[in-house]
């Protein structure tokens, strides 16, 4: 009897293009049971392009599954099923390529044939596709049903999930922080205080059993991480993906300075987190190789106890990951110099918040 899947797929982009990435999984089309499910990022895209690489993962994994199935691929992309059923041509290359793909893996198929659904019937794969713009990639298979030769065979127990705790630390003052002006990219020193608060801070790590001590380069965290790991008897690891926000033109000024010089590139960068600081980066900018350096971390530091020197926004972005929320909450955390900040982060892929912004330490 020839088997029956339905493939259900998107793709998006925070920026357009911007970061971008897709979801797709593959249902046994009489029982809905899942069979399969993909996310992935695909870099820079455009909206169009995610959600073909979506197609093409998706009929890629029942083609694994089963090469004989018929498929019915459910999109709410109008453009790609209009492409894909011949309707409409394709001009865009990035997007012709993948669907030449797509075309060669369905040929392989028993059949396949494209169905436009409301964005509401769609919500499985576009919730895998933003898992994977929040660099959190997906590649899952329903375990095979035991054939009756198997069923006497004991199951092996599946391995315990592994915990990785990361201890997120904001660097000390420096001569910026006090009348809050923009502080990205520059390699301003901590001052007396900072250096007196990454002092506390080092007192408090003591106390959490870190093993690791991951930081950016920018001077300000190189100098609190080097106090900190100093007192630890550890090395410090540098990452340049956890460094700030470019902040571009508005470096250094005050928010009021900031409105007053650059008005309208202002107010469309503090309510919208594609939109970049004028001559710098937007805060998806930052997200998408903050969650690099997250996946760097919890690869190679797995089932230990981390401590994260870094600055506001790259911590708030990896807050935003342990939530499992959109970035834009950004706007909505304050984090105090030499605040302390912690996630758990299973290899389930479950995460858990468990300190914001504390600075017992301090006082």
């Amino acid at each position: 009897m020839t088997r029956r899947f339905v493939v259900e797929a998107d793709g998006g982009s925070r920026g357009n293009p911007g970061p971008a990435g897709y979801g797709a999984l593959v249902r046994d089309a009489d029982t809905g049971k899942v069979l399969a499910e993909r996310a992935a990022s695909v870099g820079r895209a455009t909206n169009n392009v995610a959600e073909y690489g979506g197609l093409v993962a998706g009929l890629q994994a029942a083609l694994d599954l089963d090469a004989s199935a018929e498929v019915e691929v459910r999109m709410d992309s109008k453009l790609v099923v209009e492409q894909m059923s011949g309707r409409w041509q394709i001009k865009h290359p990035d997007m012709r390529q993948l669907a030449l793909q797509a075309r060669a893996i369905a040929s392989k198929l028993g059949g396949v044939r494209y169905t436009w659904v409301p964005r509401a019937q769609n919500g499985a794969a576009d919730a895998l596709a933003n898992s994977a713009m929040d660099g959190r990639p997906v590649h899952r298979d329903a375990a095979a049903e035991p054939s009756v030769a198997e069923t006497d065979v004991q199951p092996e127990e599946p391995a315990p999930a592994i915990t990785t705790v990361t201890h997120l630390l904001r660097h000390g003052q420096t001569e910026h922080t006090p009348e809050r002006r923009y502080s990205g990219r520059n390699e301003l020193p901590l001052s007396r205080t900072g250096r007196a608060e990454a002092e506390a801070a080092a007192a408090r790590a003591a106390q959490l059993g870190i093993e690791v001590v991951v930081a950016s380069p920018l001077r300000r965290t190189r100098e609190t991480a080097e106090i900190v790991a100093a007192e630890l008897g550890l090395p410090v690891q540098f990452d340049d993906d956890l460094v700030e926000l470019d902040f571009g033109d508005l470096e250094g000024l005050t928010a009021d300075e900031a409105r007053s010089k650059h008005p309208l590139a202002v107010r469309r960068f503090a309510t919208d987190v594609r939109v970049a600081a004028p001559g710098g980066e937007s805060v998806a900018d930052v997200a998408a190789r903050v969650a690099r350096a997250r996946r760097r971390i919890l690869e190679r530091h797995a089932g230990r106890t981390v401590l994260v020197v870094s600055h506001v926004t790259p911590i708030k972005l990896l807050l935003a990951a342990g939530l499992g929320v959109a970035e834009d909450v950004v706007h909505r955390v304050f984090l105090e110099a030499a605040s302390l900040c912690t996630v758990a982060w299973s290899s389930d892929g479950r995460s858990a918040v468990r300190l914001v912004n504390d600075t017992a330490h301090l006082r």
